[in-house]
């Protein structure tokens, strides 16, 4: 009597389901990633040691180190500014108003903004600054 011998077969394992998870998950993550955008001037800003992370504000006032003034991506004079600011103030949350002023700004101009800001009547003014680990 002579059996017959079977052949084994290899398991095959089917790619194709996998790619197709693979790029679903790489979509869900590429419309779910979120970018933060920095508006087109280059600030250097002051390090502090006890900076914390806070969420992005709606209105914020740069100050550039040629000395030219930006509420948030228009140009304003300081003369001008407290007007622009009461203009706005109905649709800021919590009256909070962000300052981002470069190094290079001398003190006096950024006091000068910063009293403006508070007589428009912003209650929140926040001074922004990057911590020293990010510097690096």
């Amino acid at each position: 009597m002579q059996l017959k011998i079977k052949k084994k077969r290899k398991p095959v394992i089917n790619v194709t389901s996998l790619i197709d998870v693979l790029f679903l998950l790489l979509i869900f993550f590429m419309v779910s990633s979120t970018f933060l955008e920095e508006p087109g001037m280059k600030l250097t800003l002051p390090e502090a040691t006890s900076a914390e992370i806070g969420e992005k504000k709606e209105f914020t006032l740069y100050l550039t180190a040629p000395g030219d003034l930006f509420l948030n991506d228009n140009q304003v004079d300081v003369d001008s500014l407290e007007n622009k600011i009461k203009n706005i103030l109905p649709e800021m949350k919590d009256q909070a108003l962000t300052l981002k002023a470069d190094t290079d700004v001398n003190h006096g101009k950024v006091v000068k903004v910063m009293d403006k800001a508070r007589l428009a009547g912003v209650k929140k003014l926040i001074v922004a600054t990057s911590s020293s680990a990010e510097q690096k």
